[in-house]
């Protein structure tokens, strides 16, 4: 076999399409494209136009209110700390903390995420002491009940009212 013997195999080179090569090739004048215009040309960008209309996204109401200063926090439910407990995912005699939690990867990071609230679904039958930064009073009920503490961060005290 000689340098010039080889050939790549069947299908391995796509033929392209000779587009605009006149009415007998089937792709001639307006080369498969169908119209003249903006539509025929690369970069088209109509989305949302409607031909003049008024297009529908500007028909419809915008309704309601959207706090772009608003703080997310991932849920941890109790069934889940239990469960992460008994499979030892998380140090038994230690305080869980929002890190440690983090670390074992039961609850979702990024965004906007700013801390983590703790619910009250499923139960929990061992005392912990759990430091996170939200609790539902059911949550914390049933933690205590189990022997365990919550602690929660210190609320701000507002400003005084100037007047």
């Amino acid at each position: 076999m000689k340098l010039n013997d080889i050939r790549d195999n069947d299908g391995a080179r796509y033929k392209s399409k000779r587009l605009g090569r006149g009415i007998g090739s089937g792709k001639g004048k307006t080369s498969g494209k169908g119209v003249k215009g903006q539509k025929a040309r690369e970069g088209v960008s109509l989305n949302g136009f409607e031909g003049g209309q008024l297009p529908i996204y500007r028909r419809l109401p915008k309704r309601g209110f959207v706090n772009i200063f608003r703080k997310e926090y991932a849920p941890i439910n109790l069934g889940t700390l239990t469960k992460a407990l008994a499979e030892g995912r998380l140090p038994a005699g230690e305080p869980i903390t929002e890190d440690t939690l983090r670390s074992a990867g039961l609850i979702r990071t990024g965004g906007k995420i700013v801390g983590v609230r703790l619910l009250a679904n499923g139960a929990i039958d061992r005392a912990v002491s759990i430091s996170v930064s939200g609790a539902s009073a059911a949550a914390v009920a049933a933690v205590e009940a189990a022997g365990g503490t919550v602690t929660l961060p210190a609320p701000k005290a507002e400003a005084p009212a100037e007047g």
